[in-house]
């Protein structure tokens, strides 16, 4: 704890992505250098151009780079970093970095080492909860064995986590005796990959719980204050993806109880700098401490955009002695704000993760009457969301005077987000916020598990019921417009009259039969189930258009996935369009195909990963359901399931062998 106001003249941010920019911008602001250090795959990454010095990790583990402890610290010495900001994940809650730097004289952007060891590990957290006053879930720890003799204390169903554990990661709901033991083996297999702590612990599971959270800001002088709440209950896999504040279900009375207790919390253990005390809450509104990060957390900037407070410049002025220059009586909630994670990954597929390349990114537009805020990596066309980690591509954050008025200003920056070559979330994310339940407030932290189902069919179902003809007219036409325009000629303009011809368009995987009356540059005459139609595209620039389809506007964009093949995205949702008579070759579609061809008798990856677990050997007899393998990818295990009974022929993958989902990794035979 420094005795006396510092000076920092520069900082090294020990993190990467949106964080390490994130930290950078205020930084520059408050006329700060920065250092970022990186790994070989993130050498043309924005933080790293966008530095004031950038420096290498070199190494192809993470323990060799972004949690290599030695290696950060002598590079902080190397450049004449005075400070180091962890931002959150990595080593942001490491008891070990913080007494490094302490050891070698850099100052840690966050508490000291002994506040990270009384909140940072769950068991320890519940310890000082139930020391301060502040009610706790009842649960229980200890190893495998000694959790298999006595969960039955708790009942089911019940959670397990990784003591070490945070963001979802390390956690399993156990609803009965037959999963326990895998699901404790399985976590205590994960906190030791992801934590390097296989400490789990048992607590009763809440049903329907809602996920409140309090940021709170402590300095070197005893002062704590809190920035009100916020809400984190729409979650999948126990990842948050859309956070708000404040939180809609909340009384007056009852912010004001948690919002205390997290404060007293926070005072019980001396702490200063960011954190965030969480809380479960159920449908009375009973409130139960949950776990504290001590670091910057991913949704902070709700809080900053609903009480105007900068959090990072706050982390570092703490950092440098200063003390706190707000009272309790200062904060104040304005207005609403939501934010949505941009995920790569597949929600139809049980949110698979989708790395790979970018072929188009554009960000939202600023919405009048409305303040939009992007963190993120400030992607391009061409750059690469690599496999080795979190999924997540931005988030998205806007705030308006009312929820709903956020809510609508969301959908429209949703619609404006572009990212096309890999799969996201938006669509999913568009859904969610339309979704009656969302707008009423009908949610917890299990509604997307519980009702995935009912969302993609959703989705679906605006599919099916949208005006087909707006997309199809889109499609047709920039099928007739491939031709550069010097090339064009009278022909193009006045349109081609021909016989009538009949032509299949496939539209959202089901084929649709048009008679073309006419086509030209840039217009479509067609007859569809009786009625004729008259389309004009109007190219408005990048993938964006306007379609005049008898007389009415439609804005829309256009992404040609492949000649002949287009995503179209327009108010009522995204919708693929293929003419099957313009031919085209993907070779990547043909390898696919032919590696997941159950007649091969070839078992592969549904995601690029790494092999990380191989529970079966040649010769064994295997179930249709039972678990082969475990792939890791973007920090999640997937299990790789047998898909019908079988004896296994030859396993061609190890553990450590990264795969795609081209790779064959078990070669199965008849039983």
């Amino acid at each position: 704890m420094p005795e006396k106001r510092k000076h920092i003249k520069k900082i090294l941010i020990a993190n990467r992505g949106e964080i390490a920019l994130r930290v950078q911008r205020t930084a520059r602001r408050m006329g700060i250098a920065t250092v970022a250090v990186y790994s070989n795959a993130d050498r043309e990454a924005a933080f790293v151009k966008q530095a004031g010095t950038s420096i290498l990790l070199e190494g192809n583990q993470l323990s060799e780079t972004y949690l290599n402890i030695e290696k950060i610290i002598a590079i902080a010495q190397q450049t004449g970093a005075d400070t180091i900001h962890p931002g959150y994940g990595f080593l942001s809650e490491s008891p070990g970095f913080a007494d490094a730097c302490e050891k070698t004289g850099l100052i840690f952007i966050g508490p000291d080492a002994a506040a990270m060891k009384a909140m940072g590990n769950k068991i320890a957290a519940r310890e000082t909860a139930v020391k301060a006053g502040i009610p706790v879930i009842p649960g229980i720890t200890g190893a495998v064995s000694a959790l298999l003799s006595n969960y039955q204390s708790i009942g089911f169903p019940l959670l397990v986590k990784a003591a070490a554990g945070g963001g979802g990661k390390g956690m399993r709901i156990v609803y009965s005796e037959a999963e326990i033991q895998t699901a404790l083996e399985a976590t205590a297999r994960e906190a030791q990959n992801y934590f390097g702590d296989s400490t789990i612990y048992i607590e009763k599971y809440i049903a329907h719980p809602r996920h409140i959270e309090v940021q709170v800001l402590g300095d070197h002088q005893g002062n704590i204050i809190h920035l009100y709440e916020r809400e984190c209950s729409l979650q999948r896999r126990h990842q948050k993806i859309i956070e708000e504040a404040p939180s809609p279900t909340l009384d007056p009375a009852t912010r004001q109880q948690i919002c205390n207790a997290a404060v007293q919390l926070a005072k019980s253990i001396g702490y200063y700098n960011a954190g965030t005390m969480e809380f479960l809450a159920d449908e009375r509104l009973n409130f139960y401490f949950l776990e504290m990060n001590t670091r910057i957390q991913v949704e902070h900037p709700v809080t900053e955009l609903t009480t105007g407070i900068d959090i990072v410049e706050q982390q570092i002025k703490i950092a440098a002695g200063e003390a706190l220059q707000y009272k309790q009586e200062d904060i104040q909630q304005q207005g609403h704000a939501i934010e949505c994670r941009i995920y790569a990954e597949d929600p139809a597929q049980g949110f698979l993760p989708s790395p790979g390349l970018i072929k188009y990114y554009e960000e939202p537009a600023f919405n009048q009457g409305t303040t939009i805020r992007i963190d993120g990596m400030q992607l391009q066309n061409g750059d690469t969301i690599s496999g080795d980690f979190d999924p997540m591509i931005s988030k998205l954050i806007v705030s308006a005077a009312t929820r709903d008025e956020a809510r609508e200003a969301m959908l429209l920056a949703l619609h404006q987000y572009h990212i096309k070559g890999i799969k996201t979330n938006i669509e999913f994310l568009t859904s969610l916020m339309q979704l009656p339940d969302y707008i009423h407030n009908n949610i917890s932290t299990k509604y997307i598990d519980d009702h995935l189902d009912k969302i993609n069919s959703y989705i679906e179902q605006k599919r099916t019921e949208a005006d087909i003809t707006v997309p199809l007219s889109a499609a047709l036409i920039k099928s007739f417009d491939n031709a550069p325009i010097q090339q064009k000629n009278i022909w193009h303009h006045i349109g081609y009259w021909r016989h009538i011809k009949i032509t299949d368009i496939i539209v959202n995987g089901k084929t649709v039969s048009i008679e073309l009356i006419k086509h030209g540059y840039l217009q479509s005459v067609f007859i569809l189930n009786n009625k004729r139609y008259e389309a004009e595209l109007i190219h408005k620039g990048n993938i964006h258009y306007t379609l005049m389809q008898d007389g009415t506007l439609h804005e829309l964009s256009i992404y040609e996935i492949r000649p002949g093949s287009y995503e179209i995205t327009c108010q009522e949702g995204t919708h693929l369009i293929t003419r099957p008579d313009i031919f085209y070759v993907d070779a990547a579609i043909f390898t696919a195909a032919d590696a997941i061809n159950n007649k091969t008798g070839a078992i592969v990856s549904p995601m690029p990963g790494k092999v990380i677990s191989v529970n079966i050997k040649p010769g064994d007899s295997v179930k249709k359901g039972q678990v082969l393998l475990i792939v890791e990818a973007m920090k999640m295990e997937n299990n790789i399931v047998c898909n019908r009974d079988a004896i296994v022929e030859e396993i061609l993958v190890k553990e450590g062998d990264k795969v795609d989902t081209s790779s064959r990794l078990v070669k199965l035979s008849e039983p």
